[in-house]
């Protein structure tokens, strides 16, 4: 192997306007040296042509196994090409990054100006996101302007100041694009919006394929066009991005009967949630919609293989099975930009808040405010005053019941919580009416496991104090139809507590729209860190509450006679509380909010819907819990083998369910089983995991 480096030696460019990381000039490169466009071409061609490397092709890149861009964009550049200046919150080990939410460009910077990688090595390092490493413009050396997520909390997909593109704009400007008339570009910087896919997706849309119709025009490409309850079947096993069939390069939303060959239009959309507005499509014999060609839809695509691009713990083997997680109610996985949140937290910013004068202290406070007020905007608050960090849903039940229960409740009044209940919405006010002397009462459900309004209406009176309910049930996956009920509550002059555990990750929730008096949710079930939760109240009701806790951080005044509290929310949060994990939730919701909740949720409607119609038909199974409406929880018990023996026999195949009370024993008994195997889907699941769940339990049911 020989590279000819002749007529070379007269293209060195000075650099002594370049600065070190301290901030003064570097040194002029040596005389002879290329300039940083022959470097960077060079090492392209040394690392493709060592031995045993095939030429770079197309899908191509160094050594055959990253990218062809990433090659492209990988150029082997001396550490003081790429500095940093002195303080700079994007400095470190890697060069400058891509920039933290909030930060400004550094002074003498320009968007999009000096975001080339330091070394190699950054490149290589970070293979396995190759996807996320794409040319996005071309820097004032004339490298491509590539971005490498050396800074923590800004995956380069998203786009941001340090790109040049405002985070407020980034997913929306493709689509204002194609509605000004411009041509769709085939590379997006934004993991959510693949425009390439709507041109084409590559060699496997170009087989035929026919979409049955006597099938769910979504479905149909994994069930049998003759029995739903027969064999998944396959269209093309062997296509590119086969880890889903979502977004894997099917023609999801085509009408039925339609055939599609040759590549799409770039004006049709495979994805299957797309309803072209006005449209009413036939129903399923679940009765949930078919949805028709995505063509005259504004959603954009969901790319479920860049999401799972974006959760680490997905590469997982257990027991030499690739892990797949189907126990999502139980907790969520975080993404790579939670991950490099939280360490960024604790390496540029951890400090106690409030009440410094230091720097760090001031960061850290504005991160952990600045999360407060990402929580109000998530959940439709109308102040970030109304929103207290706790530990999770059931310290937030618990502060609620401790603090306005034991100075609202007495004799003779009535709390009602529903049928569906976590333990965590049943035990506090248990707790509560034992110490008052108030009565619990319940609302049932029916036989699919939805709450029956009309028996709730029967049990309000002017001694209910408190209604407490669940938005969707943790063990049934049932939504229970939440603003009905705040609305009884509030006719009979009752305070009202919604339970959104289960929700938040699911559905959009607007708390001022339901008009609860008090919404509770845990971090860890919406992509954010453990140990971390919210309880939002109306100020009115906060203002009157008296602390839950004693300790700093809550007072105005301390002496020995008597305490001012702060006012809420700071009063109803004593002592040292988790900041770093309060700001890594905010950038879970900034996550959640990027892909968009409403792609979320249809998404995994139809996976939800993909799932029942397989595992209902199989013999000896039953489902336990059949609302119309659902979020993706499945619940079902298998005859002839125990819920740890369907666990097991799952988890030998490295996939992951819950397997026993759920924390529900009520509603559970109410259904005539003292466990359950659940499980339960997020958006970062496919249907390739469902189908290998099936499999197994296909396998019990036929022994």
């Amino acid at each position: 192997m020989t590279l000819k480096l002749a007529s070379i030696t007269t293209m060195s460019t000075p650099t002594s306007n370049v600065l070190d990381a301290n901030g003064l000039p570097s040194p002029a490169l040596p005389a002879g040296l290329p300039d940083p466009q022959t470097l960077a071409r060079l090492a392209n061609a040394f690392f493709t042509a060592l031995p045993g490397n095939p030429p770079s092709g197309p899908g191509q890149g160094v050594s055959g196994s990253l990218p062809s861009e990433l090659s492209a964009a990988a150029p082997a550049l001396p550490a003081s090409t790429n500095p940093a200046p002195p303080g700079s919150p994007l400095a470190g080990p890697g060069g400058t990054g891509t920039g933290v939410p909030g930060a400004s460009i550094p002074q003498g910077k320009i968007p999009g100006a000096n975001l080339a990688p330091s070394a190699p090595t950054h490149v290589l390092s970070l293979g396995h996101r190759g996807p996320s490493l794409l040319p996005h413009a071309t820097a004032q050396n004339g490298l491509p302007d590539t971005v490498v997520s050396v800074a923590p909390a800004m995956d380069s997909r998203y786009g941001g100041v340090a790109l040049g593109v405002p985070e407020a704009t980034a997913s929306r400007a493709p689509l204002e694009a194609q509605a000004a008339g411009a041509p769709a570009s085939g590379a997006s910087p934004y993991y959510f919006i693949d425009l390439a896919a709507s041109s084409t997706r590559g060699p496997d849309v170009e087989r035929p394929v026919t979409v049955p119709a006597a099938e769910f025009a979504s479905l149909s490409p994994f069930l049998s066009p003759t029995d739903v309850s027969g064999g998944i079947g396959r269209v093309d096993q062997t296509s590119p991005g086969n880890a889903s069939h979502y977004g894997g390069g099917l023609p999801f939303g085509l009408p039925r009967g339609a055939t599609q060959s040759g590549p799409a239009s770039a004006n049709t959309s495979e994805r299957y949630f797309i309803e072209a507005p006005g449209t009413h499509a036939p129903t399923d014999s679940l009765g949930h919609g078919a949805h028709p060609s995505a063509a005259q839809s504004a959603h954009p695509p969901f790319d479920v293989n860049a999401i799972r691009r974006d959760f680490p713990i997905l590469q997982e083997r257990v027991n030499g099975k690739q892990l797949v997680w189907f126990d999502n109610a139980a907790t969520t996985h975080k993404p790579q930009s939670v991950i490099d949140r939280l360490a960024y937290f604790y390496q540029h910013e951890n400090s106690n808040i409030h009440r410094a004068a230091h720097a760090l202290a001031s960061r850290a406070t504005d991160a952990y405010e600045g999360a407060r007020s990402k929580v109000q905007r998530f959940i439709g608050a109308s102040s970030a005053d109304e929103i207290i960090f706790v530990r999770g849903t059931t310290e937030a039940i618990n502060l609620i019941a401790k603090s306005w229960g034991v100075q609202n409740v007495g004799a003779g009044d009535e709390i009602i919580v529903s049928h569906l209940e976590h333990h965590a919405n049943i035990v506090p006010w248990q707790q509560l009416a034992s110490q008052t002397g108030a009565t619990l009462r319940v609302i049932p459900v029916d036989d699919s496991g939805q709450v029956l309004l009309e028996e709730y209406q029967r049990l309000l009176s002017d001694k209910t104090k408190i209604v407490s309910v669940t938005q969707v049930s943790n063990a049934l996956g049932t939504v229970v139809p939440v603003k009905e009920i705040v609305d009884l509550a509030h006719r009979v002059g009752a305070v009202a507590v919604v339970d959104g555990a289960q929700s938040v990750s699911h559905m959009r929730v607007d708390v001022q729209a339901i008009d609860a008096d008090f919404f509770v949710f845990s971090g860890h079930k919406i992509f954010g860190p453990t140990g971390i939760g919210v309880v939002y109240g109306k100020r009115a009701i906060l203002d009157a509450m008296p602390p839950w806790q004693g300790g700093g951080n809550m007072i105005a005044d301390v002496t020995f006679e008597r305490t001012v509290f702060q006012p809420a929310p700071h009063r109803f949060e004593a002592g040292t509380g988790n900041i770093a994990d309060a700001v890594g939730l905010g950038a879970a919701l900034d996550y959640v909010t990027r892909v968009g909740i409403e792609n979320i949720a249809r998404y995994e409607h139809e996976l939800l819907d993909y799932a029942t119609r397989l595992l209902k038909p199989i013999a000896g199974v039953r489902l336990i819990g059949t609302a119309s409406d659902k979020a993706s929880v499945l619940s079902f018990v298998l005859k002839g083998y125990t819920t740890e023996e369907v666990g097991r026999a799952l988890s030998e195949q490295g996939i992951a369910v819950r397997s026993g009370h759920h924390c529900a024993q009520p509603i559970l008994r109410r259904f005539g089983v003292e466990a359950t195997v659940r499980p339960s889907l997020a958006f970062y699941n496919t249907t390739d995991e469902v189908d290998r769940f099936i499999a197994v339990i296909r396998r019990l049911a036929n022994r």
